[in-house]
């Protein structure tokens, strides 16, 4: 007589266990660096003065309700921690942490009288800009959201987005300019849409008003440059914001420059109330791109020897 064979049941422990998803791994983040040299600090203040707490409208003003946005600490070369985000079908970067460092440009890269700083995102606490009036734009709230996301992403992380994997981010300061310079990777499909997004500000903010918290207003003006030709796609603008600030009149012109290389992107922040440099935005993109491309190759990009144009 044959013995009937038992029937295997997994429990409901088992199969949650079998069903959960695998957690993601997050670096740990780096705290704070020390304190900015004292003339760092200054610059902040006084361009801060400009852009503290505003609100955005179209050519004709109008104001809006002042609002913070806190940043997120970092040093020169700390990485972010991807965000968790609905997982997408587009591909993603090899990038790792370590290649993100290894693809920052240095000193010698930008040339001048660079210096290097550690931690370059305490700029973005002198430099918030509130929320943009959605109703003043005549044409609708979509140029208003853009133009929203635009004046929140200078000097932060975020120009191209929340990045989804690796990220490493450095700042360099001369004078009253400031550099923030960032290797990131990306889902495909939202660096493609950032990229033209990027393309479409010179006409969809063009020009428009920031009303601050003391009533004054900016204008601010938003055109295209141009880049080196270098990696698989890239945009570049200038932003000038025209203002007062203890009464004088004050501009602030920055660069804003993005290069794509597949999945991974670099991006360039830089300016200040003496003028944005378009040489040195040139170079940080002629460097960089090219050091960004021998990581992805699994290559150690060589250190730029000082001097070097």
């Amino acid at each position: 007589m044959t013995t009937p064979r038992p029937t295997v049941r997994s429990s409901r422990a088992a199969v949650a266990r079998a069903r959960a998803p695998h957690p993601v791994a997050r670096p740990f983040a780096t705290p704070r660096a020390a304190t900015l040299p004292v003339r760092v600090l200054a610059t902040a203040l006084t361009t801060g003065a400009l852009l503290l707490t505003a609100a955005c409208s179209d050519g004709d003003g109008g104001s809006a309700a002042e609002s913070e946005t806190a940043s997120t600490p970092a040093t020169q070369t700390t990485t972010t921690s991807p965000t968790t985000t609905t997982p997408s079908a587009s591909p993603t970067s090899d990038l790792t942490e370590a290649g993100a460092r290894n693809a920052l440009i240095t000193e010698a890269d930008i040339e001048d009288y660079w210096d290097q700083v550690e931690n370059p995102q305490k700029w973005r606490d002198s430099l918030l800009i509130g929320e943009v009036d959605a109703a003043a734009f005549l044409s609708g709230k979509s140029e208003a959201a853009d133009c929203q996301r635009l004046i929140d992403s200078l000097y932060d992380e975020t120009l191209l987005g929340r990045p989804s994997g690796a990220s490493a981010l450095t700042g360099f300061e001369e004078g009253d300019s400031r550099l923030l310079y960032q290797v990131a990777a990306y889902q495909k499909d939202d660096l493609d849409d950032a990229m033209k997004w990027l393309k479409s500000l010179p006409e969809t903010c063009d020009q428009f008003t920031l009303t601050g918290g003391d009533g004054g207003k900016r204008t601010v003006q938003v055109v295209e440059a141009s880049l080196p030709a270098e990696g698989d796609a890239r945009q570049g603008l200038t932003v000038t914001v025209k203002g007062t600030s203890s009464g004088d009149p004050v501009t602030l012109t920055l660069d804003v420059a993005a290069v794509r290389i597949g999945t991974d992107a670099i991006t360039v922040t830089n300016g200040g109330l003496d003028g944005a440099n378009h040489d040195t935005t040139e170079a940080a993109v002629g460097q960089g791109t090219p050091r960004l491309e021998e990581v992805l190759a699994g290559r150690t990009p060589q250190s730029t020897p000082t001097g070097v144009e």
